[in-house]
This record gives structure tokens, C-alpha cells and sequence, in this order.
């Protein structure tokens, strides 16, 4: 689950990480207020208008503005809410945003100038352990980072029986360049950023830019984090969180109905039991000339009414040209699945204008061939892998 920057930085301060102060606003009125409120707080002369949406880059694209006064923080505001913004992470289209975060201004003269870092917890699938990803060139794309300057991207590998250790948070505030007060915060900082991370069952924080400030103190000044969906029974806080509306639709209408979904840009829908399956099933569709339109796993339980809620899933998407129903009958009888499908496309009638292809293996899988095949119903079905590539790759053609 995808938290928003405010949102994200109340967890991070949740555990005693220092995070740039901020208010979040609906309107422009709400910002002025926010920006009121925060030079009583803080003494912040100047603010700082930031678009919340699910996306990096939010800059580039003008989601997020300097305000030297009130009057310029309600012109920001307006600007910002109700706009589309893109970025290299959003659709083509952009996002709408419907709020944004008036922060106080950190970048305040002192005896030292502001340095930016980049820093990332994450875990390291190649080694099954977390990592602390970091870098001196914060404020950039790390991917740009990565390709021309990969020796300024350093990381820290925690060991899971002992977690992080003090001699590697000082060997990252070394290797950041820093001294003094501001290597001692830095310490700080990581470590409760790493406990953070841990006691918030997340699967990825990403903070950019990590600030040190002109009088030496270590703060969050930006906070992407991603909660691991699996653990959010255990943060019923958290699920509040979670904004509908910065997610794809047709994803939050199959996660209501207990379908495994993920929205893609291809020609074929997929409807499959199990993530394995899934996943072969689309490099079947790319072998036989197509592009998988999405990821679905009906899980173990096909009946007619949860086939018939994948099937209108599927069809939402104007994309699709066919339909190929993968199934595997282990738990699930095959000859269960097919009379689902039956019912199902009986029930829908017209609504299914795109050719499907069934496959059945397993359990009663010849009982279930021959139930589709006497439907009367135009579904094709195979029983080989390479059969129902032919025929995905037929109805395409």
C-alpha cells in the first residue's frame, strides 16, 4: 500500500525520526491556514506548496512550489489542486491532485550550507536480507545516479539475527562526508529510520533528499513509503491510510471481490488460478503474438459468480481483443471450473464480445473439455500449453 508524503512522514516522526513539518490542505484557504499555523509553530517565513500523489518526480512536473508569502501560498495552492500532473511516474495522462502539503521552508541560512543526501530501505531479493541504500547526489533520480555516477551509490546489508548495527550507521554518515554534530545526528537518523521500517512492516522507505541543514541537523525532507499489504492486519491504523483514489479502479473493485488483479497495456486478458501459472500463462500470450492485458489469479475457488466477476473485470478494459482462461485443477475439480464459465458467460449475455479461450487441466479435466464443448457457447478450448497458444494466436490474427 501506497502512502502519500504526509502520511508517510507521520510514521517516520512516529518512531523519533526527525521530518520536515507540515499541514495538509483540500483548498487553497485550508493552505493559507496551514501556512499561518506553521510560522506560529516553526518561525517558517517562507513555505513550501507540495502536490500529494503517488508519484515521484513531483517537481519536474510543477507539483511543487516555493511560497515566500501568504499570497503566493494560496496562488500555489490553487495552481496545484485540481491539476493533472505527470511525471516519469504517473499514467500518461497524469494524476489529478486533490490536496497538498504546505511545509515549512528548511533550507534557512546558518553557519554551513545545506547538503542533500538520498537514502532508501528496502529489501535485497538477491540476498534475502534488508538493505540501506544511499548516495551524496540526493534531490536527482537515483536510476540517473545509478547509470552515470555508480560508484557514488553506496549500501549497507543488516543481518536479521543482530539488525542494523552502530559501526554501520557510522559508517554511513562517514561515507555521506559527514562530521562532527552532523555525523553524530546522522547516526541518529538512520537508526530510527531503520526501526521505523522493521516496526512498520513496510516494504520500502525511499527519502529524497535526506537533509542536512545549514546548522546541522539530519531531517526527512521528502518520504515514499510503501506498507507490505500481507502485514496490514497488524496496522489496522494504517489501512485508514490507504486513498482510493490515487489507485487503478478496476484493481480496487477485484481486491473488493478477492481477485488477485493487476491492470497492463496488452491485447489479452488473463484469468488463471495461482501466481505461477499466471505468470507462465503470460509469457504463453507473448509467444503466441500477443501482449498480456493483465495479471489475475481467481485463486482456488472458481465458481460460476467468481468467474463471472473476472470475466467483467476483464472486459473493462477496451484493450482486450480475447480472453484465455488458464486454469489448473488441483484443489479446484476442472469440470467445477467449466460449469462456472457456462453459467457465467450465459448469465452475461452480450456483455461478452471477445473471443475465450479455455484451458483446463487436472482433475476431471476431460469431463470439463467435453462440458465446453457441448455448451453451444463460442469458447474454444484446448488441453496443451502450445493448443491454447494456437488459438490465442487464431483469434488474433
Amino acid at each position: 500500500m501506497n502512502l502519500h508524503e504526509y502520511q508517510g512522514k507521520e510514521i517516520l516522526a512516529s518512531f523519533g525520526v526527525r521530518v520536515q513539518r507540515g499541514i495538509v490542505a483540500q483548498n487553497a484557504a485550508e493552505a493559507v491556514a496551514a501556512a499561518k499555523q506553521l510560522t506560529e509553530e516553526t518561525g517558517t517565513g517562507w513555505h513550501v506548496i507540495k502536490a500529494q500523489i503517488h508519484a515521484g518526480g513531483r517537481g519536474k512536473g510543477g507539483g511543487v512550489k516555493l511560497a515566500k508569502n501568504l499570497k503566493e501560498v494560496e496562488q500555489r495552492a490553487e495552481d496545484i489542486i485540481g491539476m493533472m500532473l505527470k511525471t516519469p511516474q504517473t499514467p500518461p495522462q497524469g494524476k489529478k491532485v486533490h490536496q497538498v502539503l504546505v511545509a515549512e521552508d528548511v533550507y534557512y541560512p546558518g553557519d554551513s550550507e545545506p547538503s542533500e543526501f538520498y537514502m532508501s530501505v528496502l529489501l535485497n531479493r538477491a540476498t534475502g536480507r534488508n538493505m540501506i541504500m544511499y548516495s551524496t547526489e540526493g534531490g536527482m533520480d537515483i536510476e540517473t545516479v545509478a547509470e552515470e555516477t555508480p560508484h557514488l551509490i553506496f549500501t549497507e546489508e543488516i543481518d536479521p539475527s543482530v539488525g542494523l548495527m552502530p559501526f554501520q550507521a557510522r559508517r554511513i554518515a562517514f561515507n555521506l562526508g559527514l562530521s562532527g554534530a552532523a555525523f553524530k545526528d546522522m547516526t541518529k537518523f538512520v537508526t530510527a529510520l531503520y526501526t521505523a521500517y522493521i516496526k512498520s512492516d513496510s516494504s520500502m522507505f525511499e527519502i529524497n533528499p535526506v537533509l542536512k541543514t545549514s546548522d546541522n541537523k539530519i531531517m526527512a525532507v521528502d518520504a515514499k513509503v510503501t506498507i507490505d499489504d500481507n502485514a496490514l492486519y497488524r496496522h489496522r491504523d494504517y489501512m485508514d491510510m490507504r486513498d482510493l483514489r490515487e489507485e487503478n479502479p478496476i484493481e480496487v473493485e477485484a481486491r473488493e471481490v478477492g481477485l488477485n488483479y493487476v491492470d497492463l497495456d496488452g491485447n489479452v486478458g488473463c484469468m488463471v488460478n495461482g501466481a505461477g501459472l499466471a505468470m507462465a500463462t503470460m509469457d504463453l500470450i507473448k509467444m503466441a503474438g500477443g501482449e498480456p492485458a493483465n495479471f489475475l489469479d481467481v485463486g482456488g475457488t472458481a465458481d460460476a459468480k467468481r468467474v463471472e466477476a473476472a470475466f467483467r473485470i476483464i472486459l473493462k478494459d477496451p484493450n482486450v481483443k480475447a480472453i484465455l482462461v488458464n486454469i489448473f485443477g488441483g484443489i479446484v475439480r476442472c469440470d467445477r471450473v467449466a460449469q462456472g464459465i457456462v453459467d457465467a458467460y450465459k448469465n452475461m449475455g452480450d456483455a461478452i464480445n471477445v473471443p475465450i479461450i479455455v484451458r483446463l487441466q487436472g482433475t476431471n479435466a476431460e469431463i470439463a473439455k467435453e462440458l465446453i464443448d457441448n455448451s453451444g457457447l463460442a469458447v474454444h478450448s484446448a488441453v496443451e500449453f502450445q493448443e491454447a497458444a494456437d488459438k490465442v494466436q487464431e483469434v488474433l490474427a
